[in-house]
Order: structure tokens, then C-alpha cells, then sequence
């Protein structure tokens, strides 16, 4: 299928794998132009956009580090090139961190900081300069339970996306004169390689934990970010929305 610029456009940063995957999936299904935003996930993210392709899907993989202005700047500009509007941006590229807060380093506390948070506010300041200007848009940002609550030996994690959470309000409020809603998906455990470096006992330990005895699918966030996007979420702004299994309440 050929890039279509009469259809709305989502850009999924870290849509290369894991919920980013099944987002950028879900839109396309639905009908979106996608952009599959990866840093350094190169072939992944190829045969991502080649597989969409394969289906009929109108797709395209930029490259950029989301940390990093420049590289943002340049994927939005290429975005809007290519299919004239951005119209739902989902901020969700991330890493995670688990480490006692007296062994977290500056470059790894700057790392987790940059790409989680600042990211964020790069991507979300440049979508929003067309946004603005059309008067429609959607930004949906992807925190965690950890950021609503903490999580001891994630000090730097549990600060970055606790800061997703007041952008994501503020900004709610700045912008809804513009048309333009906000909102915030924080996720419980979800089955992605994030959670690869617990071991068996450990999983099933924290399965317990959780009063549904499962893990979330990324397909289940998806399917919740993509419903966000939609019309019938038009009167939705500003929230904190958290599909966690009932762990925390």
C-alpha cells in the first residue's frame, strides 16, 4: 500500500517491539498511516514496517533517538512530509533500571531521565507546533504503577515516569483550549522483555501479587491507547488511566 496523506497519522516512539509494537499494529490496522519510530532496534523495526506493508498497511520507520532534539526534530518534519499531519502521538520508548539508589550512577540516572522523560517533552514540543496550528490532536504518554506509587530499587525509573504523570496533567491543561487532549496510560506488569531479567521464582512471586494472578498482554495496553485515540474518548483529558490487575488500587 502506498503512504496515504487523507488518513489520520500516529507516531509510536519505540514501536519496534513490546506495546509499542501492538500500538503502532493496532492503528494500522484501524486505518492509520503509522510511524514506527526505533533507535536501536534497526532490523526489527524493518521488518516491522515490512510486514504492515505486506498487509496493505501504509507504514514507514524513522529512525531517532528521542532523547536527542535534533533527531526528533527531523523524524516530525519527515513525518509531516510524508503524510501532512501528525494527529495522535503516543509517547512510548522507555527503558528501565533496577539498581539500589546508592549504585544508581549520574550517567545512569542523566540515561533513564533523557529517554524517559525528556523524550517526552521533545517529541510532544514538536508534535504540537502542528497540532496547535489545526487545532486537533491527540498526545497519549506511557507511564507506569511505579510512577504512581514507587518501586524500591527504581528510584530513577519511579522518577521518570512519575514526571510523565504531572507533564501529562499540566500540559492537559495548557492545551485543551486547542482541541488538543492528553492523557496517560501507566501500565502495570506487562509480559515484554522488561520484565526478562526476573527469573521464574521471581514472576511467579509477583504474579501472586497481582489479584488477577496474570501479567497484561501488550496487546491489552494497545488496545487501551488506541481506544484513547478515539472518538469516543473525546471528552477524556488530563488522566491517569492504569490497566494493572487490580496490584494497585
Amino acid at each position: 500500500m502506498e503512504l496515504n496523506n487523507l488518513m489520520k497519522t500516529a507516531l509510536v516512539t519505540g514501536a519496534s517491539r513490546g506495546i509499542g509494537r501492538e500500538t503502532a499494529r493496532i492503528f494500522a490496522e484501524n486505518k492509520y498511516n503509522v510511524i514506527i519510530n526505533y533507535n536501536k532496534s534497526v532490523q526489527q523495526a524493518i521488518n516491522f514496517e515490512f510486514m504492515l506493508k505486506e498487509k496493505g498497511f501504509s507504514a514507514v520507520a524513522i529512525k531517532a533517538d528521542v532523547s536527542n532534539r535534533n533527531e526528533v526534530n527531523e523524524m516530525v518534519k519527515k513525518g509531516i512530509k510524508l503524510f501532512e499531519s501528525i494527529d495522535v502521538l503516543v509517547n512510548n520508548a522507555g527503558i528501565a533500571g533496577y539498581s539500589v539508589f546508592s549504585d544508581i550512577s549520574e550517567d545512569d540516572w542523566d540515561e533513564m531521565i533523557n529517554i524517559n522523560l525528556k523524550g517526552v517533552f521533545n517529541c510532544s514540543q514538536e508534535v504540537l507546533k502542528s497540532m496547535i496550528k489545526t487545532k486537533n490532536g491527540k498526545i497519549i504518554n506511557l507511564s507506569s504503577i511505579w510512577g504512581m506509587v514507587g518501586a524500591s530499587c527504581e528510584v530513577h525509573y519511579s522518577t521518570a515516569k512519575a514526571g510523565i504523570i504531572g507533564f501529562t496533567k499540566a500540559l492537559a491543561k495548557e492545551v485543551g483550549l486547542s482541541n488538543i487532549q492528553v492523557n496517560c496510560v501507566a501500565p502495570g506488569v506487562i509480559d515484554t522483555d522488561m520484565i526478562d531479567g526476573f527469573n521464574l521464582d521471581e514472576k511467579k512471586q509477583l504474579m501472586e501479587e497481582i489479584p488477577m494472578k496474570r501479567f497484561g498482554s501488550p496487546e491489552e495496553i494497545a488496545k487501551l491507547i488506541y481506544f484513547i485515540a478515539t472518538n469516543e474518548a473525546s471528552y477524556l483529558t488530563g488522566q491517569v488511566i492504569s490497566p494493572n490487575g487490580g496490584y494497585v488500587i
